[in-house]
């Protein structure tokens, strides 16, 4: 979408507060602060070991904001931002296999495009991995503020889920065009958040906000080969946000600090959910070593106008 239109579904009424004053008491001198998680499909597992690095030191977010597969882990931690949930993220994606989120085999996606339906293959597989989730019900009803992007396939716009049933939306920001169906809600047809905003770093300055800690873990450009139409599904992806990404950290404000985690090394195919568990471990000793220079120099991750993956 570039800078096209967004839409925010507006917060219950009784939750209009700012996010300084949501989740725990803080002190002044506390900063308030936003964990941002992208899209990444399987590669998602690699944000499990950054959000384990993090609560170990106690970094709490204010706000969650997540795309795709980074809007399931974000709702997790939004629900119940502990070490115990991160357990529990760290069980079900170990158990993940594509067969369990990509269900049908080859031929019922043959089928699917011989009878020319909108889709691939059926969600029911990403409503199992939300139910195992564990994630609140509603959005009214978690710990944490948590905003969940998707995208209109009708007009382009991007439209940022706020209030409401939390697995709906989580369902419609992960549903990759042409390859799960579209999710019809509130009178939108919503498709995967990654579309329009793969890395929605800008929401999180949406309230008053001291730092970010960005939990980006898609593909870098170029770094994966292409063995598949997936591949260049999430190769195309990976162009728009860098696209993105680098026009909005050029207004980046100077006075907030943005912290990028850097991703583990992870070239498994799209379909491949194995060896998650070194994924994970891999995430959290970057992220833990980040975290340690950090408190040693700190504002040395503030790499705005000149950001860069940390994976070339």
């Amino acid at each position: 979408m570039g800078e096209g239109r967004r839409h925010e579904v507006p917060l219950p009424a009784r939750d209009h507060r700012s996010m300084a004053t949501i989740g725990r008491p803080r002190g002044r001198a506390e900063p308030r602060t936003a964990f941002v998680l992208s899209g990444g499909a399987n590669q998602g597992v690699g944000q499990v070991g950054m959000l384990r690095a993090l609560l170990e030191r106690d970094i709490r977010p204010d706000v969650v904001i997540g795309t795709s597969a980074g809007a399931l882990n974000g709702a997790a931690i939004a629900t119940s931002p502990t070490l115990e949930k991160v357990d529990q993220l760290d069980e079900m994606w170990c158990a993940l296999d594509g067969d369990t989120v990509f269900p049908g085999g080859a031929l019922r996606r043959a089928w699917n495009i011989l009878r020319r339906d909108d889709h691939l293959i059926p969600n029911r597989g990403l409503e199992g991995v939300i139910e195992r989730a564990e994630v609140a019900p509603t959005f009214a009803e978690l710990e944490l503020p948590l905003r969940v992007v998707t995208t209109d396939l009708d007009t382009g716009d991007e439209i940022l889920i706020v209030s409401g049933a939390l697995p709906p939306a989580l369902l419609a920001s992960a549903a990759l065009p042409g390859i799960f169906p579209p999710v019809l809600l509130n009178g939108h047809t919503l498709v995967d958040g990654a579309v329009v905003n793969l890395v929605p770093i800008s929401h999180a300055l949406a309230g008053p906000i001291d730092r970010i800690f960005l939990l980006d873990v898609s593909d870098p450009v170029g770094s994966r080969s292409i063995r598949s139409p997936l591949d260049v599904l999430v190769r195309a992806f990976a162009i728009s946000r860098d696209l993105r990404l680098e026009l909005e950290l050029q207004w980046f404000p100077k006075e907030v600090e943005l912290v990028v985690l850097p991703p583990p090394i992870d070239d498994r195919e799209f379909f491949d959910f194995s060896d998650g568990r070194r994924v994970i471990d891999d995430a959290y000793e970057l992220t833990s070593a980040t975290l340690d220079d950090l408190e040693r120099r700190p504002g040395l991750q503030r790499l705005r106008k000149f950001w860069k993956r940390i994976a070339s």
